[in-house]
């Protein structure tokens, strides 16, 4: 996928059970930020950058979603314990993931293994492909993110 593409609907669990789908923030941005695991420290760190930015996101009318392989129970447990105020979406059979490309080889303490390679996607009101964030750092992302929407 490259900037100006359409972007394919998807339909995930959020971690309450219910369906979510791309389509259902037509003519709203979208930031999908995906992630390795919930609640390990690189995620925890995004996530709650996320969370601490997420009202400058709402009053900017965006929605912001993460996404990530564990299932519907453990983004539940991950919401809540860090407070999150945006769906977490499961994808414990990675099918999104695999449509987005995002496992990679990684290096995990000297170890070379395959996994969910941290990665976010600005898709436009119109549902096109506005960016991709592809070399993320968990810290001051969210940030990052909206120093690019306000430009």
């Amino acid at each position: 996928m490259k900037a100006g593409d359409k972007v394919e609907n998807f339909t995930l669990q959020n971690q309450d059970g219910k369906d979510v789908s791309l389509t259902d923030f037509k003519g709203k941005p979208v930031v999908l930020f995906f992630y390795p695991r919930a609640d390990t420290p690189g995620c925890t760190i995004e996530s709650c950058g996320f969370r601490d930015a997420f009202e400058k996101f709402q009053r900017a009318g965006i929605v912001v979603l993460g996404i990530s392989r564990d299932t519907v129970k453990d983004q539940k447990k991950f919401k809540d314990k860090y407070d999150l105020p945006y769906d977490l979406l499961a994808d414990p059979d990675i099918v999104l993931i695999n449509r987005y490309d995002l496992i990679k080889p990684k290096n995990m303490y000297g170890k070379l293994v395959k996994g969910v390679k941290r990665t976010t996607y600005l898709i436009g009101p119109d549902q096109r492909l506005l960016h991709i964030f592809e070399e993320v750092k968990p810290e001051g992302h969210a940030e990052e993110v909206l120093a690019l929407l306000k430009n």
